[in-house]
C-alpha cells in the first residue's frame, strides 16, 4: 500500500500533467480567456491551484458560498509543498451601516488590502473569494492608515495613543489574552492578542504573527516578544509588528472606498466557479439589503470580472461565449454503499481497472490507519492498488480519458458528511443580564424577587431637579403590580428583576404589592425544594448501595475511533469526556449530568 507521500506526488502529478491542464494553460498563458465546462467535486478548485502554479500568476478564485471558500482552502492545501500561497478574502456577515463586526474577517479583508497596496501580491497565489465578498467595498489604500499600526522597538508611542487605537481597532480589553482580540495592561507592560497583520524578527525576516508582549518606559517602546499564553515563561524578541483591526464603519463615505477588483494587480487572473450559481448568489444577497451603502450592484461586479483575461468554470454549462471552449474529462464518483464492508469491496473492484489509480483521501491519522485495516481485511488482494492518503479533498471525482485518477475523500465513501463548526466572536455583541432585560418590552410581565409578579410599563428618568429623599436622580424601571400599585426600581438593583417565564396560561395574576401572599408562596417554594432535595439524597443512598456496569479501559479501536473526530475538543469538552470514562470504570452506577 502506497505511503502518502507517494500519493500525494503521484495523483497530483498526474492531474497537473493531463493534457486538458495543458491546453487550459496555453490560453491562458496567450492572454485569452477560457470556458471550461465538466467540473465535478474539487476539480475547480484543484484547477485554480495548478493554473497559479503553472502560470507563476495570482489566481481569484470566485466562489457561490461561504463554506465553499472555507473547503477550497483546505483542498489547496495539497499545493503548498510546491510553493502555492492560499489565503481568503472573507465576507463580512453585516448589514451596510452595522457596527458590529467580526474582528477576524474584518482583519482578512484589510491585510489582503494592505498586501495589494505594498506591491506583495504576486507570484503563485490563490486567494478565495465568496462573491458577496466581492460584491463589500474596502478602504482605498491611502486610507488604510485608519485600520493599520506598526510599532517597532526603541520607538516612541505613548502607552495610551496605542490602548485608544486598540479600542477603535476593536479590541477587548481582558484580565489575560486567551483569544484574537484580547488585550491586557498591567503597568508597563501591553499584551495582545492579533487577528491580523505581519512581524519581524530584528533582523528583517518574516515570523509568523502570534500573540505579543510590549513593554514600556515611558513613551517608548523598550521591547517586543512573541509570547505563549500556555507556557507564560516562553518568548522570542521581535523587531516590528504590523497591526490590523478597524471598526466597519470607519469607512462612510465613498471617497475613502473601492472595490478589491480596482486595485487588484493586472495580471491577476479570475477563475469563476458556477457561474449561474455565482450570479443567483450575488442577486439574492443585493435585493435582500435595506442599505446598498458601500455594496456594488452584481452587474457592475461581474462587469469587473469578466473585463479581465479570466476563466469560467462549470459542471454542465458552457458559461459565457467568451474565450476558448475547453472540456475538463472529469466524471462524479460512484455511490458507495451504506455497508462500510461492502464500500471497501466496491472501491477494490474499482481498483481492478489496470489503468485507473485509487487515492482514498483521509482526514486524521486514525483514519488512514482503519482505511489500511479494512483494505486488508475486505480487498486484501488490491492492497497494493489503492494509494492512502492524509489530507482534506471535500469532494471526490474521476479523471477519465488517457490518465484515469479516482479521487475518494473518506467521508463520501462511508457517508459522514460532515458540518463545519466555527465559532465566532462577534465584537459589540456581548450579552449581559442587564442586556437581557431591555430585550423586555412594555406590557411583558416581570418578577420581583420580593414582592412577586408585575407589568413592567417604562424606564423613567428622575432628574436632579425632581429628586428627593426617598428617590435619588437616576434612571427607574416601573413596575405596575395588583389594584394599579406602581413601584420604581432604581436601574442599580436590576437584579431583583426577571422576566416571568413560569408556566401560567395566559396572563398570571398580579402580586399585591405589600401583601403577604408573595411571602408564603416563597416560603412554600422553599418547603418544597428541601423535601426534593430528601427525595435525591434517598435516591443517591439507594444508588450507591447496587452495583453497576463496569466497562474496561480505552483499547487501541477507541483510540483509532476517537480519532476520527474532525474538530479540536475545548479543554472543557476533554475534562468532561475524561470524567465520564472514569466514571464508566467504576463498580458504582454513573450519577452525572
Amino acid at each position: 500500500m502506497q505511503t502518502a507521500t507517494q500519493a500525494t506526488s503521484g495523483w497530483l502529478y498526474t492531474w497537473q500533467t493531463a493534457s486538458p491542464m495543458g491546453s487550459l494553460m496555453e490560453v491562458l498563458a496567450r492572454g485569452d480567456s477560457a470556458s471550461v465546462r465538466g467540473s465535478r467535486g474539487s476539480s475547480s478548485t484543484l484547477l485554480a491551484g495548478t493554473a497559479a502554479l503553472r502560470l507563476e500568476r495570482p489566481v481569484l478564485y470566485v466562489v457561490a458560498h461561504l463554506d465553499e471558500a472555507d473547503d477550497a482552502l483546505d483542498d489547496l492545501d495539497r499545493f503548498t509543498d510546491q510553493g502555492l500561497i492560499a489565503e481568503r478574502f472573507g465576507a463580512l456577515e453585516v448589514l451596510p451601516g452595522e457596527s458590529s463586526v467580526n474582528l477576524e474577517l474584518l482583519a482578512e479583508r484589510l491585510t489582503v488590502v494592505e498586501r495589494v497596496a505594498s506591491d506583495q501580491f504576486t507570484g503563485p497565489r490563490v486567494l478565495v473569494a465568496p462573491i458577496t465578498a466581492l460584491m463589500q467595498s474596502v478602504p482605498k489604500p491611502e486610507a488604510l492608515g485608519e485600520f493599520t499600526l506598526s510599532i517597532t522597538a526603541d520607538e516612541n508611542l505613548p502607552p495610551g495613543r496605542l490602548l485608544d487605537w486598540l479600542d477603535r481597532a476593536g479590541f477587548t480589553r481582558e484580565d489575560a489574552v486567551a483569544q484574537p482580540g484580547d488585550f491586557a495592561v498591567r503597568g508597563g507592560i501591553i499584551d495582545l492578542f492579533p487577528v491580523g497583520g505581519s512581524a519581524q524578527l530584528p533582523g528583517g525576516s518574516p515570523t509568523p504573527l502570534s500573540p505579543v508582549r510590549l513593554d514600556f518606559f515611558g513613551d517608548e517602546v523598550e521591547s517586543i516578544h512573541a509570547i505563549d499564553p500556555e507556557a507564560p515563561g516562553s518568548k522570542h524578541r521581535l523587531g516590528r509588528i504590523s497591526l490590523v483591526g478597524g471598526s466597519a464603519i470607519q469607512v462612510q463615505t465613498d471617497a475613502d472606498r473601492t472595490n478589491l477588483l480596482d486595485i487588484l494587480p493586472n495580471d491577476v487572473i479570475p477563475i469563476l466557479h458556477e457561474t449561474l450559481e455565482l450570479s443567483e448568489q450575488a442577486r439574492g444577497y443585493y435585493e435582500r439589503l435595506t442599505n446598498s451603502a458601500g455594496i456594488d450592484e452584481p452587474k457592475a461586479v461581474f462587469k469587473k470580472l469578466t473585463a479581465r483575461q479570466h476563466a469560467e468554470v462549470n459542471g454542465y454549462s458552457s458559461g459565457s461565449a467568451v474565450g476558448t471552449q475547453i472540456e475538463l474529462p472529469v466524471e462524479p464518483i460512484p455511490s458507495f454503499d451504506c455497508d462500510a464492508e461492502q464500500a471497501i469491496r466496491e472501491v477494490g473492484e474499482l481498483s481492478a481497472d489496470s489503468e485507473r489509480r485509487i487515492v482514498v483521501m483521509c482526514g486524521s491519522e486514525g483514519e488512514q490507519s482503519r482505511m489500511c485495516e479494512l483494505i486488508e481485511q475486505f480487498a486484501p488482494d488490491r492492497v497494493d492498488d489503492i494509494a492512502v492518503e492524509l489530507g482534506a479533498i471535500h469532494r471526490g471525482f474521476t479523471l477519465v480519458g488517457e490518465a484515469r485518477l479516482t479521487l475518494i475523500p473518506h467521508h463520501e465513501l462511508f457517508h459522514r458528511f460532515e458540518t463545519r463548526r466555527r465559532v465566532r466572536k462577534v465584537f459589540g455583541q456581548t450579552s449581559t443580564g442587564g442586556d437581557a432585560f431591555f430585550d423586555l418590552d412594555v406590557g411583558d410581565h416581570v418578577v420581583h424577587l420580593d414582592h412577586g409578579i408585575a407589568k413592567f410599563t417604562g424606564l423613567k428618568t428622575i432628574s436632579p431637579s425632581k429628586a428627593s429623599k426617598q428617590t435619588q436622580p437616576g434612571e427607574y424601571l416601573t413596575l405596575m403590580f395588583a389594584e394599579g400599585a406602581l413601584m420604581h426600581v432604581p436601574a442599580s438593583q436590576i437584579d431583583l428583576i426577571q422576566k416571568y417565564v413560569g408556566g401560567f396560561e395566559g396572563r398570571p395574576p398580579l402580586s399585591r404589592l405589600g401583601g403577604k401572599k408573595w411571602k408564603r408562596q416563597k416560603e412554600q417554594v422553599g418547603e418544597a425544594v428541601k423535601d426534593l432535595a430528601k427525595e435525591l439524597l434517598q435516591v443517591q443512598a439507594a444508588r450507591q448501595t447496587q452495583p453497576g456496569i463496569q466497562y474496561p479501559g480505552d483499547t487501541k479501536w477507541m483510540a483509532e475511533f476517537e480519532a476520527e473526530f474532525p474538530y479540536d475538543e475545548t479543554e472543557d469538552q476533554l475534562a468532561a469526556i475524561g470524567a465520564v470514562k472514569r466514571d464508566m470504570s467504576e463498580p458504582q452506577p454513573m450519577d452525572r449530568l
